[in-house]
């Protein structure tokens, strides 16, 4: 393959990817622990969170490649591996199978610790100035505060 040229450093695009490597970490948590749940909740609001949580996974499982194709984008290897993404995740596995107001508490915490990933991400790839890197950013960082705010609605106050 021929020497990559689009303006952005080695430097800088080593640590865009190492930013986008958390981010897509965090998001394939997120997305096996969502899925987790689509498969294993139960109770009164068992429809509406079943096909909620599939809603979640499907949308999470693009982005998982949309974040990997960024990183292989910039000329950095994407992180494929169970191990290695859970040593770069910052969310917790769940043990178990919690009722489905835990699994709706759980999911909202980890879609807000995704967008606080996509800060840190976010500012590594502005002080790059890596346009395509901050839109895909910034664009999961949107889908994941509308995600957190709604499933905040279901919990009780």
């Amino acid at each position: 393959m021929s020497k990559i040229d689009i303006g952005i450093s080695e430097d800088d695009r080593n640590t865009v990817a190492e930013g986008l490597k958390k981010l897509l970490a965090d998001s394939y948590t997120l997305y096996l622990q969502t899925h987790n749940f689509h498969w294993n909740v139960t109770g009164p609001q068992f429809r509406e969170l079943h096909l909620m949580f599939e809603e979640h996974y499907t949308e999470l499982a693009e982005a998982v490649d949309d974040i990997a194709e960024r990183i292989r984008t910039l000329d950095v290897v994407a992180p494929g591996t169970y191990k290695t993404l859970s040593e770069l995740s910052s969310i917790e596995e769940v043990e178990g199978v919690p009722e489905a107001t835990e699994m709706v508490r759980l999911l909202t915490h980890g879609h807000e610790q995704v967008v606080k990933t996509c800060r840190d991400a976010l500012k590594k790839a502005q002080d790059a100035d890596d346009e395509s890197s901050v839109a895909l950013i910034s664009d999961r960082m949107r889908v994941h505060e509308k995600t957190a705010w709604m499933l905040r609605a279901l919990l009780p106050k």
